[in-house]
């Protein structure tokens, strides 16, 4: 992993444009070819970034990150004024992070019983590849492909996580189509707007419900 601190301006064209103005930022470049941009304020996330696969290109005064082509092109210019430190690290790719055991059994009783999020749902198989991560179940039904990320807490990082996942799904040929649904036991207000904004269907569950160890609670409805 490359860490650059530098004094720079960062210009983005793609799906929409954007410039960052002269500053110093945190640069990380990643073996996968990521680019993260990260200010020294505005908590855990980076300004800008770039999800591989990528392309790289760099001089004295700039680096350049492109991915994708014609009119799905983006690119990064990162305009270097002064750099203040450029480390490198060797970093061991270490094992996956492991979900908390809810998280883990939710995706287990989702996968043995699909039907619960949909009639006549069926499951394609668990851990979905993509080059960003797997996609914990991918599903089918008579209308087509659903891609379904389990959480224990339904969050706009979630709906983000899941809209990048489907970004890559939908290229490959005969998924173009594919849906998505973002399933936890608990679902923040927020993060279901921005699911229904980006068209990605959400679903609140209950373990022991699946389990079968509870009866579903009933909702009496007043005429």
């Amino acid at each position: 992993m490359r860490l650059i601190v530098a004094h720079c301006e960062v210009h983005y064209r793609g799906r929409v444009s954007s410039v960052l103005p002269p500053a110093v930022r945190l640069l990380m470049c990643k073996s996968d070819g990521s680019v993260m941009v990260h200010s020294d304020a505005g908590g855990y996330k980076p300004q800008n970034w770039m999800t591989p696969p990528t392309r790289i290109e760099e001089s004295a005064e700039r680096i350049v990150v492109e991915k994708g082509s014609g009119k799905a092109l983006e690119r990064l210019e990162i305009h270097i004024t002064e750099i203040l430190s450029d480390v490198t690290h060797a970093m061991d790719e270490g094992p996956r992070l492991e979900k908390d055991g809810v998280e883990r059994d939710l995706q287990e009783a989702l996968a043995d019983s699909p039907q619960a999020l949909a009639e006549g749902l069926r499951l394609v198989r668990r851990e979905y590849p993509t080059p960003i991560g797997p996609v914990d179940l991918m599903c089918a039904d008579a209308d087509g492909y659903l891609a379904v990320e389990v959480k224990r807490v339904g969050t706009i990082d979630a709906v983000e996580q899941l809209t990048r996942y489907l970004e890559y799904i939908r290229a490959e040929r005969g998924l173009e189509t594919c849906r998505g649904m973002l399933v936890a036991e608990s679902m923040k207000p927020q993060a279901r707007t921005l699911a229904v904004a980006r068209g990605i269907d959400t679903r609140t569950v209950d373990l022991a419900e699946l389990r079968g160890l509870r009866e579903p609670e009933l909702t009496l409805f007043m005429p």
